[in-house]
């Protein structure tokens, strides 16, 4: 049989099953990669191997003793690090959390577990999901597959890699502000970010409570929407979780794949066109899949979305001020980190060296952003006139899909920047999310495919639906698929 690592998740599922080849096999295929190319891509910060292989063992057992197995059962699945997995470290990118290894899973890990899916370990990203190029995590910084001296997107450039090194077939994100779709198009992989409280936040190291979405991240659509389908649905442990079933993914994923769009309407952000900052390779290739989707009998029209140009700085209020929040509670008393525990400091002054050593610079950044937007005299100046926006940004949304299906724009204004390059100056970093940040402050759902290369690297097209219309993107995005094809990374 091929390369097992080369095969998509959808392949290996329908082999295990079929009995042609073992779960085991499979993961130590896979394990096997990862020991050889990780040390220079450095997606994973903790592999399970001896987890993982458990997990394979009991899948080949119950297909021996004759179950019906799930859809993605015996697949490997990689696992960003903010999502807790029980006895298996979980840091969040952060030294704050050093050590730690939670007592339970959270409910998307329950899940794919339930799922028959084999869990290779956690991967890097940037600390507390806060980052556009996987350079903040603690542990040092990812490599992009395509060109190990560029970053892999963020904050989950881990999952990303690690898709496109051939280390996993799938993989766990979370999108706060485009951290699955903007490294999913720089990588030249596929990520979706379902509609926020479409999967549960249980057990989510949270960033910012009302935008963290985890979701899907894989190399084809379909092998996406197998793993929403798995991830999704209702949870009574997350009070933001919407008690509806998911929408039917996979089966728009098959319908996009026919590569018919007749009747669907398209919509261009007119704003997003005149936005500075986007490269012309990044343009070109998004004008092609554009005529692509076209020729697919989809009608592209303009629409106008006047308030997306103060996305970026309603984000930067807004997600500052709820991290700020969020992050208090790690104090050095209940979890990772002590510093300066030598029994003459007092408890604040134990708490105040722990958070100076365990928070990066980009956390301690938004923490004082935030703790300043939400203090006393500022408070409606700063977050109360963020939310304003907020509500007049889903407005737009609202409108704009009263004339369209879904909208489309590039996925990021560039690719994969090199490594250092944007360290010094935030600002130009922020940007990198400019095309992402409208939909999480929206709540819809929204995922990136590959729709071509520029300078030799990936480009990315993003496709936004209304809420709770997830399987309307897939098919989308699955016509795109099936008329752009997949992208195939150099050999490393």
């Amino acid at each position: 049989m091929a390369d097992l690592t080369r095969l998509t998740a959808t392949e290996i599922a329908a082999h295990v099953a079929a009995g042609e080849v073992s779960a085991v096999e499979v993961t130590r295929a896979h394990l096997d990669r990862i020991a050889a190319v990780d040390e220079r891509v450095h997606a994973f910060l903790h592999v399970d191997a001896d987890g993982a292989l458990d997990a394979a063992r009991t899948v080949d057992a119950r297909r021996a003793a004759g179950e019906e197995l799930g859809p993605l059962a015996g697949v490997p699945v990689a696992v960003k690090d903010v999502l807790t997995t029980r006895g298996v470290p979980t840091t969040a990118g952060s030294r704050i959390l050093e050590g730690w290894r939670p007592p339970y899973d959270s409910t998307i890990v329950e899940r794919l577990r339930a799922a028959g899916t084999v869990m290779l370990g956690k991967t890097n990203m940037d600390e507390f999901a806060m980052g556009s190029s996987t350079e903040y995590s603690a542990y040092g910084p990812t490599f992009n597959p395509w060109d190990l001296s560029r970053i892999p997107g963020g904050s989950g450039g881990g999952s990303a890699a690690a898709l496109a090194a051939y280390e996993a077939p799938l993989a766990i994100g979370t999108d706060t502000g485009g951290s699955i779709r903007q490294p999913g198009a720089v990588t030249g992989t596929v990520g979706a970010k379902p509609t926020y409280g479409g999967t549960s936040r249980y057990g989510l190291v949270a960033f910012s409570s009302s935008l963290d979405t985890p979701g899907p991240c894989a190399r084809t659509v379909l092998d996406a929407a197998l793993l929403h389908a798995v991830m999704g649905g209702h949870d009574p442990r997350d009070s933001t979780s919407i008690p509806q079933p998911v929408p039917d993914v996979v089966a728009a994923a098959r319908a996009g794949a026919t590569g018919d769009l007749t009747g669907m309407r398209l919509g261009l952000v007119r704003e997003f066109a005149t936005e500075a900052g986007g490269e012309p390779g990044v343009t070109a290739a998004f004008r092609d899949a554009v005529d692509a989707l076209t020729k697919l009998g989809a009608e592209v029209v303009e629409v106008s979305c006047p308030h997306f140009e103060y996305a970026l700085p309603a984000y930067y209020l807004i997600a500052p001020s709820e991290c700020s929040s969020n992050l208090a509670r790690f104090d050095g008393v209940r979890f990772g980190l002590r510093a300066g525990d030598d029994g003459v400091r007092s408890l604040e002054e134990v708490m105040s060296l722990t958070r100076d050593v365990g928070f990066g610079a980009e956390v301690k950044r938004r923490i004082m952003v935030g703790t300043y937007a939400l203090s006393s005299g500022y408070y409606d100046a700063y977050y109360g006139q963020a939310q304003k926006v907020r509500t007049l940004i889903s407005r737009d949304f609202t409108a704009a899909f009263e004339q369209v299906d879904v909208l489309i724009s590039p996925t990021t204004p560039f690719v994969a920047f090199p490594l250092g390059s944007r360290t010094a100056d935030p600002y130009q970093m922020y940007l990198a999310d400019l095309f992402t940040i409208p939909t999480n402050l929206y709540g819809g759902p929204a995922i990136s495919v590959p729709c071509g290369l520029s300078e030799g690297l990936p480009v990315g097209l993003q496709v936004m639906a209304p809420t709770m219309a997830d399987d309307r993107m897939y098919r989308v995005a699955a016509a795109l698929e099936s008329a752009v094809g997949t992208l195939t990374p150099p050999a490393l």
